[in-house]
């Protein structure tokens, strides 16, 4: 078996070299993309530990707690471990809402806790990665509802 030649050596240190920026390239910033979120019960239990910090808060949007002022776009909701019941937690948002937020469905939202109410600078809705095509003869428009109706 031959020694490897200078030549050979310099492309062996240039792939390590490669590798190596590329795995600290790829696994540097994860911690900081990855992003939790609080739910409800926990967000209670931090008491005033977590008040006034931003934190990302998580839950079910509660039946019957939507809010929504179409001239203000304020939004008031709460957010529990389930749809109904539980100890839920009050938020307010302002600005139009996700097109898929509505009562009974899964809520993240981004802001500051004052230990009574929640300020969301951002809704986000959470949803399940499962596909449900219509059923047969619904048109696709009906499967989502949304907020932006006028106040009657």
């Amino acid at each position: 078996m031959r020694r490897p030649s200078g030549r050979q050596w310099a492309a062996i240190a240039a792939i390590t070299v490669a590798v190596g920026i590329l795995a600290v390239v790829s696994f540097a910033d994860m911690g900081q993309n990855l992003v939790y979120y609080l739910t409800p019960d926990e967000l209670l239990q931090k008491g005033a530990a977590a008040h006034g910090k931003t934190v990302r808060l998580g839950g079910m949007v509660q039946s019957g707690s939507v809010h929504f002022d179409h001239r203000t776009l304020e939004l008031q909701f709460n957010l529990g471990m389930l749809p109904s019941g539980g100890t839920p937690v009050a938020v307010h948002a302002s600005g139009t809402p996700p097109q898929m937020f509505s009562e009974g469905t899964g809520a993240v939202v981004e802001g500051t806790y004052d230990g009574k109410l929640f300020y969301a600078d951002r809704v986000m809705v959470k949803h399940s990665n499962e596909y449900r095509p219509p059923a047969p003869g619904e048109k696709p428009a009906n499967m989502y509802t949304t907020l932006q109706t006028p106040d009657k």
